[in-house]
């Protein structure tokens, strides 16, 4: 029975660690809170006291964490994952880093004889609980094929972009352009009902019209309802994967990235205002009354 360690058990890990259980695999499970493990606990999952305890003598370790400085404490801490794992483990990255950390935590977990692969996903959680997630995956091509049994139970499409690190750009630029329309649909809808339209016709209009794309149809009757119930993605992890892919934008392009600096500082708002809030939330912002001249 292959055996896989998980960690990282947040809106999206838990519903992924719970994917690998129902396929049959031997699961060990860490995160910070045992609390939100014990259902999973309770399925057959084996409760690690570390990152590393988890990693003993699995045959794929997979991570789901929130930035870069929680990747790096888990696989790379004083008992991260990579202290314990043995050479020719898979240690696949599913969470949202940077594409520097991406690259320097490839050079590491390679050096100790692990194989390295960066599959960020897209998805909400209920695709994640569901085995129906996308990845996006950096790889060379034999590490793909080994890895693909333990990316199978997650997801209902894989992309492989090239090597290392590539996964990982492309995971930037979809939600630094995430960003952007969700932040221009709130000035959007703010405008429109400042100036009195039927806000029924102009959510109508936004999910059909040529504007129209998956963040603007999930995000606009939303936004016009303020039904922000079950937040799926926060303000604060937009904000850093939106950062984070202007950093990289800004090493890798001659102009500025202007579209993606103000999207940053549109969500440097959003997140001061409720970091842990449904990033649609942003409508409250840009809707607040105006204040006198």
């Amino acid at each position: 029975m292959p055996r896989v360690a998980f960690i990282g058990l947040g809106r999206m890990g838990h519903g992924m660690a719970g994917r690998y259980i129902a396929a049959g695999f031997d699961v060990s499970l860490w995160n910070r809170s045992k609390a939100k493990a014990e259902d999973l606990i309770a399925r057959g999952a084996r409760w690690a006291t570390s990152p590393a305890d988890a990693a003993v003598d699995a045959d794929a370790i997979v991570t789901m964490v929130a930035d870069d400085e929680a990747s790096r404490n888990v696989w790379l801490g004083e008992h991260g994952a990579a202290t314990a794992a043995k050479p020719g483990t898979l240690a696949i990255e599913c969470s949202t880093v940077s594409y520097a950390h991406a690259l320097e935590l490839s050079r590491e977990l390679r050096g100790r004889g692990l194989i390295y692969i960066d599959s960020p996903v897209t998805g909400l959680p209920d695709a994640a609980a569901s085995g129906k997630l996308t990845l996006l995956v950096g790889a060379e091509p034999a590490d793909l094929e080994r890895a693909r049994p333990f990316l199978a139970p997650l997801a209902g499409t894989i992309r492989h972009f090239g090597p290392v690190g590539t996964g990982t750009v492309f995971k930037l630029i979809n939600n630094l352009m995430g960003a952007v329309q969700i932040a221009s649909l709130a000035e959007g809808i703010a405008m429109a009902e400042k100036a009195g339209l039927d806000m029924a016709i102009v959510a109508e209009s936004l999910a059909t019209g040529a504007v129209a794309s998956p963040q603007v149809i999930r995000h606009s009757r939303r936004m016009i309802a303020r039904d922000f119930a079950g937040a799926s993605f926060t303000a604060a992890l937009r904000h850093k994967d939106a950062a984070y892919a202007v950093a990289l934008a800004e090493s890798l392009l001659a102009a500025p990235p202007v579209m993606g600096r103000a999207a940053v500082a549109a969500y440097d708002l959003a997140k001061a205002a409720g970091p842990d809030d449904d990033e649609g939330k942003m409508i409250e912002i840009v809707a607040r009354p105006k204040g006198p001249h």
